[in-house]
């Protein structure tokens, strides 16, 4: 049995969320759905999506925090969390319907 209180829930994290990550998401979420519903391939979108973020990153800022804002995602990935925070999300969703 593992101990839930101390893990906060999806609503509870979007609350920690600053407000103009929020509005982004919100955009990059609508543009991705939007894109799926045309049937593009999930990968493609994906690729898509990676390739624009790598792209803003590097006019933004060098080398060296870019690859640890990625090695904190590939960890991310290699950890669990990823995937764990898209079952809560999903189970999220699931009880609004």
């Amino acid at each position: 049995m593992t101990d839930t209180a101390a893990t906060p829930s999806v609503a509870e994290h979007a609350q920690d969320v600053p407000e103009d990550l929020a509005r982004c998401a919100m955009v990059i979420e609508s543009a991705v759905d939007h894109l799926l519903k045309e049937k593009h391939p999930p990968l493609a979108v994906a690729s898509a999506l990676l390739g624009g973020s790598l792209s803003l990153l590097a006019r933004t800022m060098d080398k060296e925090t870019i690859l640890r804002i990625l090695d904190s995602a590939a960890n991310s990935v290699r950890s669990g969390e990823v995937h764990a925070s898209m079952t809560a999300e999903n189970g999220a969703e699931n009880e609004k319907a």
